[in-house]
């Protein structure tokens, strides 16, 4: 729901009322990660999608159905099966689990300032109990960093623990299931959280004003990088130039990079490929702990440039971290092709691709986005088809 926290802001200060389905879990190859929404409001419009189209039109239909008539949160499970494959199931082959929530502005005043601050890109996570008592599914808490939460799941220390665990996963910035067990007496019943984390966008920097930087700023900000272009030259680092990038530096790469807080989620592409830019930046880039260093340069340059890092102390281990020559082997010609070989590159090591045509067997989707944040479930409905499941049936 938080990936369409604008939307949906105008829609809830409107005071308008609203049905979000939202994936709570996934596996084999599905086409959305948790998290993903489909929303339907009052007057039968409908945001997002929650499976890439080939079981949207039923879910928005149950969408308008809790908008027309009863109002509690229902739990779905879409998977493949033979015979209706192409009708209600996903012709991926995967299996993807919902829960269909009705949203009323008047009675979760919460939600408003949560979708605000999703909305502006600010940290914010919302936790909701999707299996448990009948009281207690669609009840939701909003988490900020350092902040009390806004609303309650029904119960103090059921609050207390839901916050733990909703602020790892916002820190680590991952959206997931959560199951909170009775061992602990937070919860008489076993329940089970879905929690909607939305994080800062990841920075890209792009050092090196050229032609290729203003073309994957381009890329960078449609892959919903937060994007700096940074060169020490003045005449070239201009906003004109680079009309797609959040932000544009002048000053010496290195001494840039050095100043910035930078995570996991950072991508660093160093398109200068002259040593008295690139040699004392990539020194310093190596060493932190970004998702992402790449380095402009034909293979002569690049057997240069390790012979110049290491006389500047880089070690072996921390030249494995370098892509370069940068991007992948697209036959790349033009500064747009490049700079579409080098995102592709990013996405493949962000994701463990492997690069090589999916006709040869590769993995589609690399990984169960939910797998590491809960035990296997119980089986939600049948292989193909939408099974609603009445709020807070025990599981």
């Amino acid at each position: 729901m938080l990936e369409l926290a604008g939307e949906l802001l105008r829609r809830f200060d409107q005071g308008t009322p609203f049905v979000a389905a939202t994936v709570t879990k996934v596996s084999g190859s599905a086409p959305r990660e948790p998290g993903a929404s489909l929303v339907v409001d009052a007057d039968g419009a409908v945001l997002g999608n929650v499976s890439g189209g080939c079981v949207d039109s039923v879910v928005h239909q149950a969408g308008q159905e809790m908008m027309a008539g009863d109002e509690r949160p229902r739990v779905a499970r879409f998977g493949y099966g033979d015979d209706e494959a192409f009708g209600v199931g996903l012709t991926c082959g995967g299996t993807i689990e919902l829960i269909l929530r009705h949203h009323d502005p008047r009675t979760e005043p919460e939600l408003g300032p949560a979708l605000a601050d999703a909305a502006q890109g600010k940290p914010v996570a919302v936790a909701t109990i999707i299996r448990g008592p009948d009281d207690h599914v669609g009840r939701f808490i909003v988490v900020r960093p350092g902040r009390p939460s806004a609303g309650t799941l029904g119960d103090e220390r059921l609050d207390e623990a839901a916050t733990l665990h909703t602020v790892a996963l916002l820190h680590a910035g991952r959206t997931a299931e959560v199951d909170l067990g009775t061992a602990d007496g937070y919860c008489r019943q076993p329940m089970t959280l879905l929690v909607e984390t939305n994080v800062p966008a990841p920075r890209m920097l792009i050092f090196g004003a050229i032609d290729h930087a203003a073309a994957l700023a381009r890329v960078g900000a449609f892959l919903d990088y937060r994007v700096t272009v940074c060169d020490a030259r003045a005449t070239f680092a201009t906003a004109a130039r680079f009309p797609h990038a959040d932000e544009v530096v002048v000053d010496w790469p290195h001494r840039y990079l050095e100043s910035q807080e930078v995570d996991a989620g950072t991508v660093i592409c160093v398109l200068t490929h002259d040593p008295k830019f690139d040699v004392p930046l990539l020194t310093a880039a190596l060493r932190l702990p970004v998702g992402y260093v790449g380095a402009m340069g034909s293979r002569r340059t690049h057997e240069d440039r390790l012979v110049r890092l290491r006389q500047a102390g880089v070690t072996d281990e921390e030249l494995s971290r370098l892509h370069s020559p940068i991007g992948l082997d697209l036959g790349a010609r033009t500064p747009q092709e490049t700079a579409l070989s080098i995102a592709a590159e990013i996405v493949a090591v962000r994701y463990g691709g492997s690069g090589v045509p999916l006709r040869t067997g590769a993995a589609i989707h690399h990984g169960d986005p939910s797998s590491a944040a809960r035990r296997p479930g119980p089986n939600l409905g049948h292989d193909a088809g939408i099974v609603d499941v009445l709020a807070g049936r025990p599981t």
